[in-house]
């Protein structure tokens, strides 16, 4: 063995393994008092990058779970508030049905019923004005879609979340076809000899049957007259067609007329007659009368889907939802009928962690004039705000638009629903779900093992107080030269 004085290696070697178990030991505390085992990007250089991402993903889902829970809370507040609306809508149909009652109702009964309604109607309006959720108005119409028209016969219904906000100017309505009603007109006049052989007519709409037999005796005049009003007291959807002076005399004959009330091609209704040609072609023989066309034409240049009066905006595609009515008799000249103007403000509710990750829902208004739009009826309501059951006839069409007010509200309450439980309280459960699984992977590439740490920590602490000693022992080396010089000497 030789000694040497100049160079130690074995205390450089004892020294090395001294600093190195040192810093890992430094490590083993670092990771045990924060609980981390990537500490800074040296530890892990992967690990961090994946870790990090993870780490913005978890923050990002439990924003989510917030924004959906909150989501959640506003669809509540606005179905509170049409529940409201609902109850007042009921109340308005039992007034109108109660002043319906012709027989037993006096002016003052129905003027009591006109002036409840009129505080239902306010009701309505003030919950659609004051419903808010924090300070942001949700049933104004604000957080939806909204429309308004120009030129004539045109009428905005609504509009979906899909549909598209219009450049200026608005987007073009053209009307190819305007829609007819089915109708039927006898090739036989009605007369004497056909009245006093008691002839039955029988019309069929909707279930209802109506079966009205001719009085002998009866002028034509007067028979006509009882079947116009027995067709009205049937509850059918039918109307009898009748020109102002077309009888000069009581017993000059005339031809039967009926049509359907509604437009389109999907109404129809049965007529039949004992006499071949009075209404039916062959003699108690039902003839279905379904010749009503739907109204066609375009919004915006593209494809529109025409029920009855009523054009709807095809998708997908930039005009998705729209619900435009024409009520003219013809199509326009040139098919312009006007344009339609589409504001789009409908509510995005950011659900995901990510970019794109949101859903849309349309919080359309719930005024009174907004509700039971598009409803054909006698007495000209375009709208629930302007119903009135001052006379029967009144009260019979204003029950017809309170029935659709109640259908739309009902149907706004059912998407609600559909888009909180599918759309929110659905997602929400998958967000849960995410977040869980998302911390346990950022846990597992981040996290330290706090016993295999306080192992490796032990481990470390020994081989630190080792090196130490066996540096010591290693300085004492050199000595041994001193000892060869004295002895020397």
């Amino acid at each position: 063995m030789s000694l040497r004085i100049n160079h130690n290696i074995s205390a450089i070697n004892s020294h090395r393994n001294l600093i190195q178990n040192t810093k890992t030991q430094a490590k083993n505390l670092e990771r045990l008092s924060s609980g981390l085992k990537i500490n800074r990007g040296a530890d892990a250089p992967a690990g961090l990058i994946i870790s990090e991402r993870l780490r913005a993903q978890v923050a990002g889902l439990n924003q989510a779970i917030d924004n959906s829970e909150a989501g959640i809370s506003l669809m509540q507040t606005a179905e509170g508030a049409l529940e409201e609306v609902n109850r007042a809508l009921i109340n308005i149909r039992q007034l109108t049905v109660a002043s319906a009652n012709e027989a037993t109702n006096d002016d003052f009964m129905l003027e009591a019923n006109q002036e409840e309604i009129l505080n239902s109607l306010q009701l309505i309006d003030r919950i659609s004005r004051i419903a808010n959720y924090g300070k942001k108005a949700i049933l104004d119409g604000s957080m939806g879609a909204n429309g308004i028209t120009t030129g004539d016969h045109l009428e905005f219904i609504e509009a979906s979340v899909d549909t598209q906000t219009s450049p200026v100017g608005g987007y073009d309505i053209m009307i190819k076809e305007a829609a007819t009603r089915s109708m039927i007109e006898g090739s036989v006049a009605l007369s004497t000899d056909i009245i006093d052989r008691e002839e039955q007519i029988t019309l069929v709409e909707g279930g209802k049957t109506l079966n009205f037999v001719t009085t002998a005796g009866d002028t034509v005049e007067t028979t006509m007259n009882k079947l116009e009003k027995a067709l009205k007291a049937s509850g059918l959807n039918i109307e009898m067609l009748r020109e102002p002076g077309m009888a000069t005399e009581a017993n000059q004959p005339q031809f039967l007329a009926f049509r359907h009330k509604e437009y389109g091609s999907e109404p129809s209704f049965q007529v039949a007659s004992n006499t071949a040609g009075l209404l039916s072609a062959n003699s108690d023989v039902p003839v279905l009368v379904q010749n009503g066309i739907d109204v066609a034409g375009t919004i915006g240049g593209e494809f529109a889907q025409g029920e009855g009066q009523v054009l709807t905006g095809s998708e997908p595609t930039k005009v998705s939802g729209i619900q435009i009515k024409y009520t003219g008799d013809v199509a326009p000249e040139g098919e312009f009928a006007g344009t339609v103007t589409i504001a789009q403000n409908s509510s995005v509710f950011q659900i995901g962690a990510n970019h794109e990750q949101s859903t849309s829902f349309s919080l359309r208004s719930t005024g009174t004039k907004r509700l039971g739009k598009g409803i054909e009826n006698d007495s000209g309501f375009r709208s629930l705000h302007e119903i009135d059951v001052t006379d029967t006839q009144k009260a019979l069409d204003s029950m017809k638009i309170v029935d659709r007010a109640i259908e739309e509200i009902s149907s706004f309450r059912g998407d609600m629903g559909a888009f909180q439980k599918n759309n929110l309280e659905s997602n929400l459960n998958y967000l849960r779900n995410a977040h869980e699984n998302l911390t346990n992977a950022e846990s597992v590439i981040r996290d330290a093992d706090m016993a295999e740490e306080m192992t490796n920590f032990t481990r470390n602490q020994i081989m630190v107080q080792s090196n130490t000693a066996m540096l010591a022992q290693a300085n004492q080396t050199p000595n041994a030269v001193l000892t060869l010089l004295q002895g020397r000497a």
